[in-house]
């Protein structure tokens, strides 16, 4: 992938609506000849980061949906160089309450048993929601979860499947649990634990917490 010239076409504004070019104009912006420029514009067209209508007196270029998702990869990949963090992820935000659905799915045994057997505690009926900052939203997309929960079928009720990852919260150690669902919030984690976490914390809503990633 050709980041940097896909970089100097946003730059020029491509990201944002079409920007007209020739491939001699876009040349002096990547330091080569406008027949490398040419065919480096071909490839990222191949590639599906740009679109591009050819005009009589050059073309219009756009950044592709596909194009976007990749320079948004490179921001986080210098946003975690330069965080300060290292290899230690932090995710931040304010507590918040959740619609109260937590306590009811962490309490069914179909999914406590996994819990137990896969996070090796058995949580706390109920979440600790945490509306993300900015900074933590782009982290956490960045974060694989590494614990799988099946989906299960009780009294022909069909419960869906999720996916966990490791974190711990001052010297407790949780999960923070997303389900498998289409328009889940990205700006919003679900935490589970031992044990209840407000009050062993002593937080509230408007609280900031800080959650760390473990391996």
């Amino acid at each position: 992938m050709d980041i940097q010239s896909l970089k100097r076409l946003a730059l020029l504004g491509a990201h944002n609506k079409p920007v007209q070019l020739t491939s001699i104009e876009f040349a002096p912006h990547i330091d080569s000849s406008p027949q490398t420029a040419a065919r480096r514009l071909k490839n990222l067209e191949e590639e599906n980061l740009i679109t591009r209508q050819i005009l009589p007196n050059g073309q219009l270029i756009s950044i592709t949906k596909n194009g976007f998702a990749a320079l948004q990869k490179e921001l986080n990949d210098y946003q975690e160089i330069f965080s300060g963090n290292g290899s230690i992820k932090i995710l931040s935000g304010k507590v918040i309450t959740g619609l109260g659905e937590g306590q009811y799915y962490i309490s069914l045994e179909g999914y406590r048993t996994q819990f137990r057997e896969k996070l090796g505690f058995d949580p706390y009926p109920g979440t600790l929601n945490i509306k993300l900052d900015p900074q933590s939203i782009e982290l956490r997309k960045r974060i694989s979860a590494n614990t799988r929960i099946s989906g299960f079928t009780d009294q022909n009720r069909t419960f869906g499947s999720g996916s966990c990852f490791n974190v711990r919260i001052s010297d407790i150690k949780g999960a923070v649990i997303t389900p498998e669902r289409t328009h889940y919030p990205e700006d919003i984690i679900e935490v589970i634990a031992p044990l209840n976490l407000r009050d062993y914390l002593n937080i509230k809503d408007g609280s900031i917490v800080n959650v760390e990633v473990v391996k």
